[in-house]
């Protein structure tokens, strides 16, 4: 196994919603962030899903459609996640890209989200590594 960290190479800086942020906003930080999704945390400081590119099309198609753009992030995210812990082995993380169809996970610490992961940033590290 490798000694590298998710930590030493997750997103820290990504956006975090909430259920109740209006679906328009979210598309918005989504793009402006270059990210495919967001972690999407309650009140609690939980995860409560993640709202990922896809998810935001048929909102979007709806919106082009009537001019008017509605709902929130609750009615359009994904609740069932797939996350890993910012101390899992980079390896690891990789063998699970191989196994999700996710581009992304959240990375988690201490039953909070710190961040987020990308196949691209794995593959970028196992490409570096000799």
């Amino acid at each position: 196994m490798s000694a590298h960290r998710v930590a030493s190479i997750m997103r820290r800086d990504v956006p975090i919603l909430t259920p109740d942020t209006p679906i328009r906003r979210a598309v918005a930080q989504l793009i402006d962030a270059g990210i495919a999704a967001a972690p999407v945390v309650g009140e609690d400081g939980r995860l409560d899903g993640i709202l990922t590119q896809k998810d935001c099309f048929r909102p979007a198609l709806n919106a082009s459609y009537y001019q008017e753009w509605t709902g929130r992030v609750a009615d359009q995210m994904s609740r069932d996640v797939v996350c890993v812990d910012a101390s899992d082995d980079v390896i690891h993380i990789a063998e699970m890209f191989l196994s999700h169809p996710h581009r992304l996970f959240p990375v988690m610490e201490g039953g909070k989200v710190v961040g987020l992961v990308d196949r691209s940033d794995v593959l970028a590290l196992l490409l570096r590594i000799e």
